[in-house]
């Protein structure tokens, strides 16, 4: 099983968004048994917080399935744990390399690396734009379910 752990600063917006609808996409296509995913935090300040409202109810609008979340920090030991760790943003990189103490089996990107318009995912906690938040994430990751079907992961 490849396992996927979406990445951001606090674990309560885009990350689990991120996780939510990656998950959603893994059951449709019925990939259940090929793909895990997860979504951790860089920082330690919202720990065991659930997801943010406003992210929450984006997500119902569109009709996916908001999972149980409790927000959690990254630990150096799931590098060995996951195949993939996908940030939001540079800094989200920056933070992995440092908690991970660099990347030595080149694991971490950007969500939107896969994409036709590499970018940073902007944090709607500060912007509140969920819309947008939750258009590249989704954006990003049919962007990333198409990568791992062409390098052969699916």
């Amino acid at each position: 099983m490849y396992k996927i752990m979406f990445v951001c600063l606090g674990n309560i917006c885009r990350s689990p968004m991120a996780e939510c609808v990656f998950a959603d996409m893994i059951a449709k296509r019925g990939l259940t048994g090929k793909l895990r995913v997860s979504s951790a935090a860089t920082s330690s300040e919202e720990e065991g917080n659930g997801i943010y409202p406003p992210a929450a109810r984006k997500l119902r609008e569109e009709k996916v399935p908001v999972l149980l979340h409790f927000a959690t920090p990254l630990t150096p030991s799931d590098y060995d744990n996951y195949d993939l760790f996908v940030g939001m943003e540079e800094r989200n990189l920056t933070a992995m390399r440092r908690i991970f103490k660099g990347d030595p089996q080149g694991k971490l990107t950007r969500l939107l690396d896969a994409s036709n318009r590499p970018r940073d995912i902007a944090d709607p906690w500060w912007t509140g734009d969920f819309d947008r938040a939750y258009n590249d994430i989704r954006e990003g990751c049919e962007a990333l379910m198409d990568l791992l079907a062409a390098n052969g992961t699916l």
